[in-house]
């Protein structure tokens, strides 16, 4: 049995997978691409407090090192085999919903890197395409899709114009998203926003700036670009902050929509009044899922 607790940013996925893990005698794995790099604690929300809860996948890379969907698939793969060996349950905790779906799924990566496409002309690219998926109804100057469809190719040795890609569960998996009515997760990613500048975001964003380290790690956490500019002197300390409360609403946005057409989830109304009410609904809707499906097996 493997457990996913997921959902947009700023509804409490951290320490409801804590709770869990320890009613439960589970481990959590992270799913979160930001949280796999040291060094970026603020910015990323990074738990501080575990508990006394195992947590893999925290802390693995340094901020100059690769680490693809692909790496994590079969990192987390790994460990969901070693926890579920030892009698335990797996809890899959954080926002990335691709690399949710690339552990749990039967999805085909190749080792292989993306092939550098800079300065490669559009015609030459379509040609490409055309040798791979000849019933592509993609334009040629649509470099883009283009791009993402060789890649696809590359990635999973099927058209993309056949979207065979596999959907098939590797692991009987208990699927729990957390939400809340928008104006509430807006407000509660502002105040979040605010509580992380008074605990250093600033500095921790100043030290990567200084240390010249603008890699795809960095770039992707919301904060650190938008404090860049402050340090470039292009906006004022408020205008950045501004931009990273507007960013993150945004991506909370596109996190559930994501969530809502890639995964099939049982979602929960985050109670910010009394999160206990719903870590025991959680637990409950669990518990009674276990038993089902115990039963089913017998």
């Amino acid at each position: 049995m493997v457990i996913v607790i997921t959902g947009p940013t700023a509804t409490g996925k951290s320490d409801l997978g804590i709770f869990l893990a320890k009613k439960l005698n589970g481990e959590i794995i992270n799913a979160d691409s930001t949280q796999v790099y040291e060094g970026m604690n603020i910015a990323t929300n990074k738990i501080k407090d575990t508990e006394g809860v195992v947590h893999h996948l925290f802390d693995e890379k340094k901020l100059y090192e690769d680490y693809t969907v692909f790496d994590y698939q079969k990192d987390a793969r790994r460990l969901i085999e070693d926890i579920l060996s030892r009698g335990k349950i797996p809890i899959l905790v954080g926002g990335t919903g691709l690399y949710i779906n690339a552990a749990l799924y039967d999805y085909q990566f190749s080792e292989k890197a993306h092939e550098k496409y800079e300065g490669v002309s559009n015609d030459e690219l379509y040609k490409r395409l055309l040798e791979v998926d000849p019933e592509t109804n993609i334009h040629l100057n649509n470099r883009v899709r283009v791009i993402n469809a060789l890649n696809y190719y590359l990635e999973n040795n099927k058209p993309y114009s056949e979207k065979e890609k596999s959907s098939k569960l590797l692991y009987d998996t208990i699927f729990i998203g957390l939400t809340a009515d928008r104006d509430i997760l807006y407000y509660k990613i502002n105040k979040r926003v605010d509580k992380m500048i008074q605990e250093g975001l600033l500095d921790e964003a100043r030290n990567l700036y200084d240390l010249h380290i603008k890699t795809k790690a960095v770039m992707t956490p919301i904060g650190y670009k938008e404090l860049f500019r402050y340090f470039d002197g292009e906006v004022s300390l408020d205008e950045a902050i501004s931009d990273i409360k507007t960013h993150s609403r945004r991506y909370a946005k596109r996190q559930y929509t994501w969530f809502n057409n890639k995964m099939n989830l049982k979602w929960f109304k985050t109670n910010y009044e009394d999160f206990g009410q719903t870590e025991n609904e959680v637990l409950e809707y669990v518990n009674k899922e276990i038993k089902e499906r115990l039963n089913e097996n017998d």
